[in-house]
């Protein structure tokens, strides 16, 4: 009997046929009426969800599937899922922390020459004919300052980036200073700003997080400053984002992820000094396969999930003592998925 899944995020069609094809029947549901719609109509006998952190389950939807026993959040944000429900009935919430560094360091550092060099006012200019007006001069890259803000694995493999192919000065703010950086450790995100020719964010989502980038740290950037996103849109307070492009506060702005996505402000997409991008640099299956096992896959067999040895793939504030049984015939989909995509 095929296990239902209810796929909450966009995939591509062929990924969603590798998931069929091993033993999932597949619910597609991701904008918010299809997800009531599916839910109402066959949740009780959902037994997996594929998410991600912005998108998440709460405790409503997760109240409403009965038969659920894991939750997968593709990637490593997992801030809007519910851990407080999931973690009451046992359901196991798991997320693939460093399935994609790769992938978004590398979008960060195509946003940040993207926006530095204008290429999207080049590409337009060019495509017109008006050569001449695509020859303004555009900032250098190489050995500016970098500032990091959040240096976790993403923000390390960015630092690298930015100093080992360009040259560039690094800085970071953390909560607290990270043991051996090699990097430069300021005491606020005001602080980093001020430093940065280019701040970068990559800072996890969440309450802790929001609106952490607002109009004292903008300004502080300042008029010749660039702000990089590839993080939380919720970081950044977009009014204060917007306000300080219009009246040219800071150089430029590149985001993948803005506050209300999909959804755009009108003042957002009018300005030539902003560059968006629609998640681009989110998880993708064949980024994350080689960070990832196939040992409790057995192709035509059951699934076997407990405790034990894949613990590791749990988030780690799952509420403790939430595991009190081991799960038959549930895919352990962060291994299953991320390894047959």
């Amino acid at each position: 009997m095929p296990i239902l899944l209810l796929v909450v995020i966009e995939l591509e069609s062929e990924n969603l046929s590798q998931i069929a094809a091993a033993g999932f029947e597949l619910h597609l549901a991701s904008d918010a009426s299809e997800r009531v719609k599916i839910i109402e109509t066959v949740g009780e006998s959902i037994r997996a969800v594929l998410t991600n952190g912005s998108t998440g389950l709460d405790a409503k939807e997760i109240a409403a599937l009965p038969k659920l026993e894991i939750i997968c959040a593709l990637g490593a944000g997992y801030e809007k899922v519910d851990l407080a429900a999931a973690g009451a009935r046992g359901i196991v919430v798991t997320n693939g922390p460093g399935t994609n560094d790769a992938s978004v360091a590398d979008h960060a550092m195509a946003l940040l020459m993207a926006i530095a060099r204008g290429i999207v006012q080049a590409d337009s200019a060019a495509r017109s004919g008006e050569w001449a007006r695509s020859r303004y001069p555009r900032p250098m890259i190489s050995g500016k300052k970098l500032g990091i803000l959040g240096l976790g694995n993403i923000g390390e493999q960015i630092a690298r980036r930015g100093a080992g192919g360009f040259g560039m000065t690094v800085a970071y703010h953390n909560r607290k200073p990270r043991d051996g950086s090699p990097w430069v450790y300021l005491p606020s995100a005001t602080a980093l700003a001020q430093w940065s020719d280019f701040m970068v964010i990559a800072t996890p989502g969440g309450a802790t997080t929001t609106h952490l980038v607002d109009t004292t740290v903008l300004d502080a950037l300042g008029v010749d400053g660039f702000l990089i996103n590839i993080a939380r849109g919720s970081v950044v307070d977009t009014a204060a984002l917007i306000d300080a492009l219009e009246n040219n506060r800071i150089r430029g702005a590149a985001l993948d992820v803005i506050e209300g996505e999909p959804n755009i402000p009108s003042r957002a997409a009018r300005l030539k000094n902003l560059i968006l991008t629609p998640q681009y640099c989110r998880p993708f299956a064949r980024s994350c396969a080689s960070d990832c096992s196939t040992r409790s896959w057995q192709p035509g067999g059951a699934f076997q999930w407990t405790h034990g040895a894949d613990a590791r793939r749990l988030v780690p504030d799952y509420p403790s003592g939430g595991l009190q049984r081991s799960y038959r015939e549930v895919a352990f989909l962060a291994d299953i998925l991320l390894s047959r995509l």
